[in-house]
């Protein structure tokens, strides 16, 4: 005679309510992780947390059964589904595994039972009754998910190479009347000056961790890091050019390669990524290049809104002594390195809004530049729309990031707020952000899919950059989704009135320029 059929069920508790799900279903218990906050998603979902190298949803079980999101205390646990996209569940506090026999769970008298919000396939007695939930309708009633349709990583609205990019109008599509190719540029500050290197000579810009001294080094080497599968040696650009050695917390690092080696050249902090009219662009006068000092580095100079710009020459920063010192790995090895070409497939630029860290394909970003002092407000728009600029003879709608996400008003620290120009297919919009945290580069394949469970709102999520080593997960927007359907027929509305009316349609207030800076920011 076959013994009784049991079923082994993990019971936890939420809200107050004794709760359970079968074993099978569960994958694993695990402290409740950090987590990525996705922008306007239903409430149940908590963001995005990277579980051993891959992206998990997190959603709340108190949020998902419609009551309130407590605080995490010492017993809160997440239970991460069996699955082929893992998804974790926060609770209160597991109880305990029990066995259950087929004729100990009620199938039929129990969803008559179940309270508002509940979902169940049935209840059993351990001591009390543990409601055996339904976990599948629970997590369909919270979650639309959205149709899942492959979309390019590289925006398609941009396929010249970085350093080259045609600006137009801002009327219908991009392009219309373009103007003449700009040379992008990445301005940093070493000593209360600006320099600038060409945006496609610069690999990554990123924060400047711990750093191992190399014995007998000059001082201008500042030591070693690890960068991906290598180490990386650091030089200080403020020794490259002839200025006294300071370290900060807002110290940057650009990567970047000199012969073939990757090096990564210290500055004090990043500013602005600009699009350079080379007609603004002059030779270094005769005098500075005669000088033996730090001007020798220095190639050209750029006529910028915010004052004098000194570029500088990858050649030029580096003389042989100080090739010999980084190391013997040969110019040609350094540039077939399979890091190498890994590190130069994508590029995203990555800034912070509120608590949180996100990403746009730096082919999408026309430059990045301080908020004007003067932003002129438009009557009867919505409140993302902070109001129009003039950059450069171009009217700029300018939409606040924070308040598109209805996040909290940002209070100011000190014009640490970067205006951010993006361009989407049809679009152009300066996204008003918190701050930059650096340009970072990826291999297409190490950007995984967002997990499909925030409905239409998630599509604005095109995947997310999961950086285990760094403990960071960046959420990489979709520019064409920044904006509702809504909001991107208002800017059409907004770009055919501008068509129309020309210089004569944008306010007067807008025509000013931006705000000359008096002291650096950090970004």
């Amino acid at each position: 005679m076959d013994k009784p059929t049991r079923t082994q069920y993990l019971t936890f508790r939420a809200n107050g309510r004794l709760y359970a799900l079968p074993a099978l279903a569960v994958a694993e218990i695990i402290a409740v992780p950090p987590v990525a906050k996705l922008p306007q998603s239903p409430k149940p979902l908590l963001g995005m947390a990277n579980l051993r190298g891959s992206v998990m949803a997190v959603a709340s079980l108190r949020a998902l059964l419609g009551h309130e999101i407590e605080v995490a205390g010492v017993h809160t646990r997440a239970i991460v589904l069996d699955g082929a996209s893992p998804i974790a569940i926060t609770i209160d506090a597991v109880e305990s595994l029990v066995s259950m026999g087929q004729a100990q769970v009620e199938t039929r008298q129990s969803k008559l039972a179940a309270e508002l919000g509940e979902l169940l396939n049935g209840a059993f007695m351990d001591g009390v009754a543990a409601k055996i939930l339904d976990m599948p309708a629970l997590l369909a009633r919270a979650f639309v998910p959205r149709a899942i349709v492959p979309r390019a990583i590289v925006p398609r609205a941009k396929q010249a190479s970085p350093d080259r990019v045609s600006t137009g109008k801002l009327s219908g599509q991009r392009g219309e009347q373009a103007q003449p190719d700009r040379k992008s540029l990445v301005t940093f500050e070493v000593a209360d000056q600006l320099y600038a290197l060409p945006l496609g000579e610069v690999r990554e810009i990123i924060a400047l961790p711990s750093v191992s001294a190399v014995p007998h080094a000059e001082a201008l080497i500042l030591g070693l890091v690890a960068y991906r599968d290598s180490l990386l040696p650091l030089l200080s650009l403020r020794g490259l050019l002839g200025f006294p050695l300071q370290g900060s917390a807002r110290n940057k690092i650009i990567v970047t390669s000199v012969a073939g080696l990757t090096v990564g050249l210290v500055a004090d902090c990043m500013r602005e990524i600009v699009h350079a009219d080379p007609a603004l662009i002059e030779p270094a006068p005769a005098l500075l290049a005669a000088r033996a000092g730090g001007e020798t580095r220095i190639d050209a100079i750029y006529r910028g809104e915010y004052g004098l710009v000194s570029l500088l020459a990858g050649e030029k920063l580096f003389g042989d002594e100080v090739m010999a010192r980084l190391g013997n790995q040969s110019a040609t090895e350094a540039s077939a390195s399979p890091t190498a070409s890994v590190a130069r497939a994508l590029q995203f630029l990555v800034f912070r809004l509120a608590a949180e860290e996100f990403a746009l394909p730096i082919s999408a970003v026309d430059e990045v530049a301080a908020v004007p002092d003067k932003i002129t407000r438009l009557p009867k728009t919505p409140k993302f729309l902070s109001g129009v600029v003039n950059l450069r003879g171009e009217v700029l709608p300018v939409i606040d990031q924070r308040s598109r996400f209805d996040l909290p008003k940002f209070s100011d620290d000190g014009g640490r707020q970067r205006l951010v120009v993006v361009r989407s297919a049809r679009h152009q919009a300066g996204l008003i952000v918190d701050g930059i945290s650096g340009v970072l580069a990826a291999a297409a394949e190490a950007v995984e899919p967002a997990p499909h469970l925030a409905g239409e709102e998630s599509r604005l999520v095109r995947g997310v950059l999961n950086l285990e080593a760094a403990g960071r997960l960046i959420l990489v927007l979709d520019p064409d989704e920044l904006l509702t359907r809504t909001e991107r027929s208002l800017l059409e509305n907004f770009n055919a009135t501008v068509k129309a009316g020309g210089a004569a349609a944008t306010p007067a207030a807008a025509r000013k320029t931006p705000r000359q800076r008096s002291g650096p920011s950090n970004p």
